[in-house]
């Protein structure tokens, strides 16, 4: 399974999509996932037993996006 996976996570996969990036961002949460490649916006439907399989690692929203205090 895939802990703390929220929407808007990017998520780094083993292998890069033919246009040559490894990160996706997640833009659907269900019994499948939905992914949008970031180097060129194609989107792409995984289940969950999948993305686990192929996933390297998780970068949340969170750790993006720093409070300005």
């Amino acid at each position: 399974m895939l802990p703390n996976l929220k929407m808007h996570d990017i998520v780094r996969l083993r292998k890069p999509h033919p246009c040559g990036s490894h990160e996706w961002k997640v833009v659907r949460l269900g019994a499948d996932i939905r992914l949008e490649c970031l180097g060129c916006q194609r989107l792409v439907m995984l289940s969950r037993r999948k993305l686990a399989q192929r996933v390297k690692s998780i970068t949340s929203v969170e750790e993006n996006h720093e409070s300005p205090n």
